[in-house]
């Protein structure tokens, strides 16, 4: 039914987050430096030439592989869930996506790729250090510099991984490195390649304040996480998803020259003035404004009552009930035991009813959307409602959540969430659903064959 190890879709957003760091502005400035840095020191034998390439995309792979093999060994499953989920650790993540944002719209300046690998290069020249030595700590500290851009995808990474096994940031690690080094290796072996590459200019720029605010965003979203560990209610739903509204609308308006940031000249400097004395607006940057403008207005439904789909999985639950539907025997809100299974287990002894357990947890993305558009469709709510409900919250910060976690472990052989399980009112497992399903009638099927 549902599978909580590496999936396919865990394999693709690693790529996709590999890909994607290629295009930040701390990294795609660095494929001529690299190619040129091979092309200087390209040695008179092809194989050498090679092996120093290879070498170089090795030490890259390496070091992101060796930032997950590190995660799954010294915490493991069970601790990167714990350590995902502190609320102290997502305030310390959010205040250094903070750091990595006002970088990035240009309040100050940390950048440092270029300057050590110029110092690497002419560490080579003095001769203290072989093709093959150099290339290799050229590509851990490229990996390493590159980190003011690429610590949003690996983030995202590693916060994906703590729903599952152990196996999980070790394989997305290597998928995610694996991608973003292939670029760098190709273009390092066949140079002639790079004068087809578009050369950095305002259009980097503009890259860079964009995820800028992106970075913003993500503040939002992991000062919620501390938010729905600590039940401050403050940053809720609706709140995060009108910073985000508000973000992208600022988006649209930096890209329309509405405004400029400190550190940039006037729009008209930088592009000219067209008819009517207005700043030129290139179609790349119109269409990317009338994006983030159709990004805000959709998300903007969102706060009207409507869903966001996939969306919903990476904002806080919504508060209070559902919309209501024109069926009578739909419940407008299912009635959970919350972190009480003894409690559920006697009603359901009561009532000879069986009992549904919700294995959640408070930042766990998969859960949410599963609450969005799986729990919410009127026939499952249906279904549910015959059962006895537990919602057991695995990440929290307390006894209560490691016993919740322990338990899962132990009777059902895996913490990754979600995870659901019937049991008759004796605690007897009938059966269970582990992952994330988009088909309602496949958790319609599991809902059924528990009643069984």
């Amino acid at each position: 039914m549902g599978s909580p190890g590496v999936s396919a879709a865990f394999i693709w957003l690693a790529a996709t987050a590999g890909a994607l760091s290629l295009l930040t502005p701390c990294v795609f400035p660095m494929v001529p430096i690299t190619v040129s840095y091979f092309m200087r020191h390209a040695s008179t034998s092809r194989t050498r030439a090679f092996v120093a390439v290879g070498v170089f995309g090795l030490g890259i792979v390496a070091t992101f592989t060796a930032l997950g093999v590190g995660v799954a060994a010294l915490i493991g499953a069970a601790g990167l869930v714990r350590f995902a989920t502190n609320a102290w650790v997502n305030l310390a993540i959010a205040v250094v996506f903070l750091g990595l944002a006002l970088n990035l719209l240009g309040f100050y300046e940390f950048s440092v790729s270029s300057r050590l690998l110029g110092r690497i290069d002419s560490v080579t020249r003095s001769g203290h250090l072989s093709d093959t030595t150099s290339a290799l700590l050229m590509g851990v500290l490229f990996t390493l510099t590159s980190f003011t851009c690429t610590a949003p995808f690996i983030g995202t990474l590693l916060v994906a991984a703590s729903q599952g096994e152990w196996q999980r940031p070790i394989v997305g690690m290597l998928t995610y490195a694996v991608v973003f080094a292939v670029p760098f290796v190709v273009l390092a072996t066949v140079p002639r390649w790079i004068g087809q590459l578009p050369r950095s200019g305002p259009w980097l720029q503009r890259i860079k304040v964009v995820m800028g605010f992106i970075e913003l965003a993500a503040v939002a979203k992991f000062i919620s996480n501390a938010d729905l560990v600590w039940d401050w209610n403050i940053f809720t739903h609706d709140v995060v998803l009108a910073i985000w509204i508000v973000l992208a609308l600022a988006v649209t308006f930096y890209l329309l020259g509405a405004f400029r940031l400190p550190h940039e000249p006037p729009l008209e400097k930088r592009v000219g003035l067209g008819p009517y004395g207005l700043p030129r607006i290139g179609a790349a940057r119109a269409i990317s404004a009338l994006i983030f403008l159709a990004v805000g207005m959709w998300l903007a439904t969102g706060l009207a009552g409507g869903t966001l789909g996939t969306l919903e999985s990476f904002l806080p639950p919504v508060g209070g009930a559902p919309p209501s539907v024109n069926e009578a025997e739909v419940p407008a809100e299912l009635a959970w035991h919350l972190n009480d299974l003894p409690g559920a287990l006697a009603l359901a002894r009561q009532q000879n009813r069986r009992v549904f357990i919700d294995f959640t947890g408070y930042t766990c993305t998969n859960c949410r959307w599963m609450e969005a558009n799986i729990f919410s469709r009127p026939e499952i709510k249906v279904a549910m409602n015959r059962y006895v409900l537990a919602r057991l919250y695995t990440d929290g910060d307390g006894e209560r959540y490691e016993k919740q976690q322990t338990m899962q472990q132990q009777r059902f052989g895996t913490i990754a969430l979600p995870l659901y399980a019937v049991v008759d009112p004796d605690g007897k497992t009938v059966t269970t659903f582990a992952g994330l399903t988009r088909s309602p009638n496949d958790f319609l099927s599991f809902l059924a064959a528990g009643l069984l």
